[in-house]
């Protein structure tokens, strides 16, 4: 006798069938959800959306509704808006890497655009604010430098590179700090050498920082330490006539006159002096034609 199956034919063909529904089901809701995404738009109304995302605070989405714009009109002025907007967002949620990709997107296809040299502005920013202190890597810091100088570059009369330039001196202020560091940090170990280095190449490199008259005294100090009293007497001496009311100069005063060295000083500052004002006539009052006074003063020191 044929033994009775457990489960009649009609009974496994509705469990097929119900399982295929489930999946065909599921299938038309994916599709549907997908259509609602990315049903398309006037490009003005999902701009528009995207900024009232971006005001409330919710930049990631903001950043792809702006790039939706450009998605569903590509070719389109607010496509090109969406671009630079998206960017925007992301750097107000610190997705710096986005911004500066979809930046230099932006710059590539639209280097002649109005809002272009607020492009290299931002791109620069974004590095700007991934400046970490004086004992970390400055990878950032260069980056950031580099940005900037390209943008006072590129667009000098723009109110961006007016902005740059301040955001430069404090760049360059950090950089200087990071040799300065690192300067201390072997002169307390007594590797002169290696700590002139440092504090003279603050000196070549970043002049215009508040960090200059401390790097002359702090090689002073090292040249003394070695016993190289000529060098020591010459950088005194820059100091001296260069920042003669910095403290710095007090304490380098004094550490001549307790090694006797206070007239040979003299003598030597009034030659800084004359080397300064002949650098200032041969400059001829043309700032961006002449070398920098300091600098060709320096010069003589080596």
């Amino acid at each position: 006798m044929t033994p009775r199956p457990t489960h009649s034919f009609k009974a496994v063909l509705s469990l097929i069938a119900s399982l295929g529904l489930g999946e065909l089901l599921a299938a038309c809701e994916a599709t549907t959800t997908e259509e609602t995404i990315y049903a398309e738009q006037p490009a003005e109304s999902l701009y528009n959306e995207a900024m009232d995302e971006l005001m409330t605070g919710n930049y990631i989405k903001a950043a792809e509704l702006f790039e939706e714009v450009e998605r569903q009109h590509p070719y389109s002025t607010w496509a090109t808006k969406g671009q630079i907007m998206a960017a925007f967002a992301f750097y107000k949620k610190n997705e710096y890497d986005g911004a500066v990709i979809t930046l230099n997107r932006f710059i590539q296809l639209h280097p002649g655009h109005v809002d272009t040299p607020y492009a290299y502005y931002l791109k620069a920013l974004c590095y700007y604010e991934r400046i970490t202190d004086v004992s970390r890597d400055q990878k950032s810091t260069e980056m950031a430098l580099e940005a900037f100088e390209e943008l006072v570059i590129r667009f000098p009369n723009t109110k961006y590179a007016e902005t740059a330039g301040l955001k430069l001196n404090l760049i360059l202020s950090h950089l200087a700090g990071k040799d300065m560091t690192i300067g201390r940090y072997y002169l307390q170990r007594e590797n002169y050498l290696a700590a002139i280095n440092r504090f003279r190449s603050v000196v070549e490199q970043y002049e215009t920082t508040a960090h200059i008259p401390e790097a002359l005294h702090r090689m002073v100090e090292a040249y003394l330490a070695l016993g190289m009293v000529t060098e020591a007497r010459k950088v005194a001496a820059v100091l001296g006539y260069n920042f003669p009311d910095n403290p710095w100069h007090r304490d380098t005063y004094a550490l001549l006159e307790e090694n006797g060295l206070l007239k040979e000083y003299e003598t030597l500052k009034s030659e800084v002096e004359h080397r300064s004002n002949l650098a200032k006539k041969e400059g001829g009052g043309k700032e961006e034609e002449e070398k920098s006074y300091f600098s060709q003063v320096w010069d003589w020191v080596f």
